[in-house]
């Protein structure tokens, strides 16, 4: 199954970026058990996928999709947003679905809209019981896609107001999941009235949402 799918994520991520064609795609929001609010921020991955189609002439569907952790529909989507604020719940068999999709070739972003990490970090654990999260060093090419960002990540919203961190698990040398954490790149990308955040941070935020994008596309 995990060959069976990583030739198809494989094919589906050259067809993505790499065809003239510029065949439509879809990326989803992952839905979790558990009582968190994984459907917060529901402007978000909207305003991510019109920036990216803007600037990274990419020709995401506009419509985001959203999948549950342990169903078998995560494999059609090369790319998962993950958010919220509360508890966070994987039974075994989403584990095992999530680590299966993540080593064949799917990508999992997760931004902390504060008060997830907790909750986060054990059922991380349950997927890769071998792994630990990193955290990257600005050097790292997910900082310096189309958009550069000497410094790491952008700093959108307070929270406890200790400096931004992007964590990964590396999987045989490959990052299939970056978590970004006292950042809220989620609340940065939506709608200018839910958070009033200023133009220039919110400009920050898609930006290295599309570093994201594109770094998931191009490795």
């Amino acid at each position: 199954m995990i060959k069976k799918y990583s030739i198809l994520l494989v094919l589906l991520a050259l067809t993505y970026f790499g065809s003239s064609a510029q065949s439509t795609y879809q990326i989803a929001l992952l839905k979790y058990n558990g009582g968190g609010d994984w459907y917060a921020n529901p402007t978000s991955l909207t305003n991510l996928i019109d920036f990216c189609n803007k600037n990274l002439k990419t020709n995401i569907n506009s419509e985001y999709a959203t999948v549950e952790v342990g169903s078998s529909e995560i494999f059609n989507y090369p790319f998962l947003d993950m958010t919220g604020h509360g508890n966070v719940i994987f039974n075994d068999q989403e584990a095992l679905n999530l680590r299966n999709y993540l080593i064949a070739g799917g990508f999992l972003h997760i931004s902390d809209n504060y008060g997830i990490d907790k909750y986060l970090r054990p059922q991380m654990k349950k997927v890769f019981p071998e792994l630990e999260f990193v955290e990257l060093p600005f050097d790292f090419p997910i900082y310096h896609q189309k958009y550069n960002f000497p410094d790491g990540l952008p700093k959108i919203h307070e929270h406890d107001g200790t400096p931004p961190q992007g964590f990964g698990f590396l999987w045989e040398g490959r990052l299939v999941c970056f978590y970004d954490y006292e950042c809220d790149l989620g609340d940065g990308w939506e709608d200018p009235d839910v958070h009033k955040d200023s133009h220039e941070k919110r400009l920050k935020a898609l930006q290295m949402g599309a570093n994201i994008v594109q770094y998931v596309f191009t490795k």
